[in-house]
């Protein structure tokens, strides 16, 4: 067979998402990557041998001025920490996750660890022995382990791309992690499809094996299918769950039932479930339309819309109400807000509330929490909480946290964005 055919059946035969392929010399493969990470800390180009999944997220981690000298930092601690799990939903499926690879993990000295959306560490169990080699490079829980922080590294990357990741050895962006593997795999919420976290497996070299990726994968598919279960009943108390934050059209969990409202209809749910005294219709009118020439029968039209989608029994009149409670993503938010639970507050901030809804009261709501969370951010003075402001779509251009990071990580990148920020505020 010529070196062409057989090449381009290797490749054919290589899947990228695996670290090592059978065959491969572990320690030709350290030395190989080792030289190609020196490059792209030096040259910042990526050279071949190294995944396309390592190249993207080598590239990813420097944007995010990551350094390959860094190191994590324990975010949650203590009280605060017990207090986040807790409320976690993750926490509903820990029994899961021990049942399926706690065994695996002790017999074989690897960790396993569970973190939330953010890259944050919430769980980290197994050997004994692994757990204190790891401690010293901060893999404990409360530890953030976000792409953003600290660089290429299974967990955070799942949770970055949303898919499973295995990482080898040198493939970790920061040079203190390059002596473990570790393949994890995101966790989505059954219902609305957002990761919640990702579940993974830390250790030595020998996870550097197809079967250890397919292991995690699996057990975040399990770990969906009990949330499914333990969801599929009627929401606490006969509530329904109400999504607004970071979406265009709200999304209503409600008798099992999960619905895709329209712009004007989740406006209207938001308002309703808001204030579930009730609202009369000139409220309503109020609170919804900019132009005051809009009439009640207008409003009457879309609330016998907004009946229909919802079901018979579910939106009341005189005044205008709910016929059950409804939990509403902006009411989580707002109550961590003033418990002083800012990491926590932060995690529940999906984005802007309805980012297209140009109704009077949305756009007040937005702004006042909003402003709440970014006063929270600045106030609390945290890196890498600012930094996850700052990079999200909605924080890209906002001076007043990129002049907080600035002046908590005053990194290079960090002041090129805010000088540009100030030169553009500044323009005629």
């Amino acid at each position: 067979m010529s070196p062409a055919v057989r090449s381009f059946r290797e490749d054919e035969l290589t899947d990228p998402w695996v670290a090592l392929e059978p065959g491969a010399d572990p320690a030709e493969r350290v030395r190989v990557l080792r030289r190609a990470h020196e490059t792209f800390t030096v040259a910042g180009t990526v050279p071949r041998p190294v995944r396309a999944v390592v190249a993207d997220s080598w590239r990813r981690s420097a944007r995010a001025g990551v350094g390959p000298d860094g190191s994590a930092s324990v975010e949650l601690a203590d009280g605060d920490l017990g207090a986040y799990r807790s409320e976690h939903p993750l926490a509903r499926v820990m029994p899961l996750f021990r049942e399926l690879m706690g065994t695996f993990a002790a017999d074989g000295e690897h960790l396993l660890a569970v973190c939330d959306a953010h890259g944050r560490l919430l769980w980290v169990e197994g050997h004994p022995a692994t757990r204190r080699r790891a401690g010293r490079m901060n893999f404990v829980p409360g530890a953030r382990w976000a792409e953003s922080a600290v660089g290429t590294n299974a967990p955070g990357t799942a949770v970055a791309v949303d898919r499973p990741v295995q990482v080898f050895a040198a493939e970790h962006f920061i040079r203190r992690v390059q002596p473990w593997t570790c393949a994890a795999a995101p966790v989505h919420d059954p219902r609305t499809g957002r990761v919640l976290g990702a579940v993974d497996i830390t250790g030595g070299n020998g996870l550097a094996h197809p079967h250890s990726l397919g292991f995690v994968q699996a057990v975040a598919r399990a770990a969906e299918s009990q949330l499914a279960l333990l969801g599929s009943g009627p929401p606490a108390a006969g509530a329904a769950e109400l999504t607004v934050l970071g979406r265009e059209e709200a999304l209503l969990l409600a008798g099992g039932r999960k619905v895709r409202l329209s712009r004007r209809h989740s406006e209207l749910l938001l308002l309703l479930a808001r204030h579930p005294e009730g609202l009369t219709g000139d409220e309503l009118l109020c609170a919804l339309y900019e132009d005051e020439s809009v009439t009640p029968v207008t409003l009457r039209a879309e609330l016998a819309r907004l009946r229909g989608v919802l079901g018979p029994g579910l939106l009341l009149s005189r005044p205008y109400r709910l016929a059950l409670p409804v939990e509403c993503d902006v009411d989580v938010v707002e109550r961590r807000l003033r418990a002083g639970a800012v990491t926590a507050a932060v995690a529940a901030y999906a984005g802007p509330l309805l980012p297209a809804s140009r109704a009077p009261a949305v756009v007040r709501l937005r702004r006042r929490l909003s402003d709440g969370v970014r006063a929270a951010l600045v106030a609390r003075r945290d890196p890498d909480l600012l930094a996850d402001w700052a990079h999200a779509p909605w924080g890209e251009d906002d001076l007043v946290v990129w002049r907080a990071l600035c002046a908590v990580r005053p990194t290079a990148a960090v002041r090129a964005r805010l000088a540009a920020l100030e030169t553009e505020l500044a323009a005629p």
